[in-house]
């Protein structure tokens, strides 16, 4: 099994998020996975323009690192996505990446996988960063397995507790993709995702026709 650990702080090595997106992957390998860590800060990713080529032809105008990322993600089994709490918001950094998504959530390229959050914060809002977080890995396809957040700088000793948070939600993911674990909730609300999607591309076959393809290819539609 493959897990990608994704960090989006800019303070790269420094960052306290990083220590918490590795223990994830150090977990997870305990459990027999194999990991990746990518720090989106050092690719080139470009704001999306909004233009919606993406849903016709598949692929985005700009010429940057986003295609090759997301095909890591489409390799992975399953997906940590870690983020400091600015401004009760994830980074710009994973932002940008999210707002380049649309024709993946169109296609739920991560249909079958499996992820999880992590957050760090100075005084409050990691509890909002993980649910959109884990919400964004939802509305991608994912079953989402937990989520370890922290506030540090009223206590930044935390921090200790919350790594050994993060390696254990590490094996939980490791453990939910290898025994392909059952979320009934999730799953209900994602199969209702699904239908609303395959609806929407269907009535709209021409502005989304590589979406379309896509599921046809599929056998979804």
């Amino acid at each position: 099994m493959k897990i990608l650990g994704i960090n989006s702080s800019p303070r790269r090595k420094h960052s306290r998020t990083l220590k918490l997106v590795e223990a994830v992957l150090d977990g997870a390998q305990q459990y027999g996975a194999e990991t990746e860590l990518v720090d989106i800060c050092a690719l080139d990713i470009r704001y999306c323009l909004g233009c919606q080529v993406c849903y016709a032809e598949g692929k985005c105008v700009r010429e940057d690192d986003l295609p090759d990322l997301l095909d890591t993600m489409a390799r992975a089994d399953g997906i940590v996505l870690g983020s400091p709490v600015y401004m009760y918001g994830v980074t710009a950094q994973l932002k940008a990446v999210i707002d380049r998504m649309a024709d993946a959530v169109y296609c739920q390229i991560l249909t079958g996988k499996y992820g999880c959050a992590v957050a760090t914060a100075g005084s409050s809002g990691e509890k909002d960063v993980l649910r959109y977080m884990n919400r964004v890995l939802n509305e991608l396809g994912a079953v989402t397995v937990g989520e370890v957040g922290v506030t540090l700088d009223v206590n930044p000793a935390a921090l200790a507790a919350a790594i050994e948070d993060a390696v254990t939600l590490g094996q939980t993911l490791a453990d939910a993709i290898r025994t392909r674990r059952r979320y009934p909730d999730q799953e209900q609300m994602l199969a209702e995702h699904r239908e609303r999607i395959r609806q929407f591309i269907e009535a709209n076959k021409e502005l989304l026709a590589h979406a379309y393809e896509w599921w046809v290819e599929r056998g979804w539609i």
